[in-house]
């Protein structure tokens, strides 16, 4: 008789065959009911509804819902195709977002199709399908983006609620910014006769600059015989010049991102005239003395298990690749050496921009240096592969337990240099150091270590402004992942401002949180 463990690797092997056809979205009939309840027993698939699964990490408790957010998008293609086939569309709303770059898990999914009974779905984790009964009208134009039919860039626009205007204004201001001539939204606004729909689009290119489309909007339909008044959909002034003709709609996503937050990091800040600036040696040595307390939290945020005993063997040379087997294998031992390697390439940054160099240019040129310095230990110990080094991802990742999607892989090296750019125009330091951690996160440049890199990337920032080495305490670990969750899935900044703001107050009166206690 075959014992237990024999029979999950007979299971495991069912499900390996259907993973290996690249599939994530797992219909009943897919598996035998033996293998299903094996695999479910044993966490590696999830029922979402009745008759379909998810592939799971056996690892992950009940509450984390990491597996299904990183499957979110692919599930609902395969399960929408499925059950309608080319018989439904994403919202207009959803569209929109979609072609804006947001791709942020959305706790209510709302499709049209003529099949539609205006029901509700329950998924996993508090998200649901709502399925409209609405047949599309024939002006309306489809396109197929991630295996999901949705309504394209127009239209979207054109059949949007009015009120996405000023719930969604970043979303909306970009998915605008990508339209290169009117004549893609009158066909629709014509043969439509969407007169109100025509001077809430004209208004709405003028608030964020496009004066041209605006116009021409209004004359052609003037011209056609329509009573047109412009309106301007939107709550505020677009805060900033748009680029138009961008390669990837994420390039205006975060400059909009930017512009409308800072002045929330500001207000949320200690002022910099608390601040007593402190000369460049002894910020030096107030680095060095944090070393080891920083180097503790980082990695406990990541749940690297590393000791205070580990940080000072390899701060003081102790630590031998080489000769000691267990420093060679083990993970936790190469995250500590990565770390100590990266700070002290950090630290070098900072002197360069304490000394009045370009702290954007800076940073662009060296940023790289610290992710191999990070990482190099891992790719000398075999732990990682030569190639993982080579810089930017070249795959798309995700965040546990997030809602929020990273940048797309394509557009990784469109945005970066504006980052860069950004952090280099930006006059006030509290704005670039919480603004700078937090964009790279939302980005997510890397395959891993995105969190350290974003909290180098944050001190060096607050040393360009006279500001101390600053530590996020482990324990507030849940606190901080929540606040940067809030500014990427709501863009909402002001309770990461405030936890960033509150730490560097603390800091600046004496008292730091971190300790290694």
């Amino acid at each position: 008789m075959a014992k237990p463990a024999e029979k999950l690797a007979e299971s495991l092997k069912a499900l390996q065959a259907i993973q290996s056809e690249g599939i994530v979205a797992i219909k009943s009939k897919d598996l035998s009911r033996t293998h299903k309840v094996r695999l479910m027993a044993n966490g590696f698939i999830r029922e979402v509804i009745r008759g379909w699964y998810i592939v799971a990490n056996p690892e992950e408790n009940k509450g984390n819902s990491t597996s299904w957010f990183t499957s979110y998008w692919e599930f609902c293609s395969k399960f929408l195709e499925d059950r309608y086939s080319n018989d439904y569309c994403i919202s207009a709303e959803q569209s929109l977002l979609l072609h804006s770059g947001n791709e942020v898990v959305p706790n209510q999914l709302i499709i049209r199709s003529a099949k539609g009974k205006n029901n509700n779905t329950p998924l996993l984790f508090n998200t649901s399908l709502f399925c409209m009964k609405s047949p599309l009208s024939k002006l309306e134009g489809i396109e197929i983006k991630n295996d999901l039919r949705i309504l394209n860039l127009p239209s979207s626009i054109v059949f949007s609620s009015p009120s996405i205007f000023v719930s969604n204004p970043i979303d909306v201001r970009t998915a605008l910014s990508m339209i290169n001539d009117a004549s893609e939204i009158l066909a629709l606004l014509l043969d439509g006769g969407h007169s109100l729909k025509a001077g809430r689009i004209s208004g709405a290119f003028r608030n964020i600059g496009n004066s041209k489309i605006a116009d021409e909007i209004l004359k052609t339909m003037k011209s056609a015989g329509y009573d047109v008044r412009e309106v301007d959909p939107f709550d505020q002034k677009t805060p900033i010049p748009l680029h138009a003709r961008e390669h990837s709609p994420y390039c205006n996503r975060i400059r909009l991102m930017w512009a409308e937050m800072r002045e929330e990091v500001m207000n949320a800040f200690p002022k910099p005239s608390a601040i007593n600036f402190i000369d460049k040696a002894t910020l030096l040595k107030n680095i060095d003395d944090i070393y080891v307390t920083d180097a503790y939290h980082s990695l406990s945020i990541e749940k690297y298990k590393v000791t205070p005993e580990l940080i000072e063997r390899v701060k003081s040379g102790k630590w031998n690749l080489v000769e000691n087997e267990v420093d060679k294998k083990h993970r936790d031992a190469m995250a500590a050496r990565g770390y100590w390697l990266a700070f002290n390439s950090v630290k070098n940054s900072i002197e360069k921009i304490f000394d009045g160099g370009n702290i954007g240019k800076i940073l662009s040129e060296e940023h790289g240096d610290w992710y191999r310095e990070l990482f190099s230990p891992s790719v000398t110990s075999g732990i990682l592969k030569p190639s993982d080094l080579a810089g930017y991802r070249r795959h798309q990742v995700y965040i546990g337990q997030s809602q929020h999607v990273p940048v797309n892989v394509d557009a990784v090296r469109d945005v970066m240099p504006i980052l860069f750019d950004l952090i280099a125009e930006e006059p006030e330091a509290s704005v670039r150091a919480v603004l700078g951690h937090f964009i790279f996160v939302y980005i997510h440049p890397y395959m891993d270590g995105n969190g350290r890199m974003g909290r180098f990337l944050m001190n060096a920032l607050l040393a360009s402004g006279g500001y101390n080495w600053m530590v996020i305490p482990v324990q507030k670990r849940e606190e901080y992942m929540n606040a940067l969750e809030m500014a990427s899935v709501k863009q909402d900044i002001s309770h990461f401002a405030k936890f960033i703001g509150s730490l560097v107050q603390s800091t600046m009166d004496g008292n730091p949180i971190a300790t290694l206690t």
